[in-house]
């Protein structure tokens, strides 16, 4: 799932929340990967906390959305 997806949903508000839940989702489970990839040693500490702090953004962008939906919705004439 990516926003993408979920951008072209915009004109029905419950399938477009739907799909940045799905977005939101998936944005955790990176977390965790970002989590297991600094423990296994494939990323430094360094990297983990700089790819890590851009997930959050990304969390917090998505939480927005989800909370005020309504802004990114499609009009019936647009």
């Amino acid at each position: 799932m990516n926003l993408r997806e979920a951008w072209a949903k915009r004109r029905y508000e419950a399938h477009f929340i739907s799909k940045l839940t799905d977005c939101d989702r998936e944005n955790s489970e990176t977390d965790t990967t970002l989590d297991f990839a600094r423990d296994c040693g494939y990323i430094t500490n360094e990297k983990h906390m700089e790819l890590t702090d851009l997930n959050r953004e990304i969390g917090k962008m998505l939480g927005a959305m989800l909370n005020s939906p309504e802004k990114f919705l499609l009009t019936p004439d647009a």
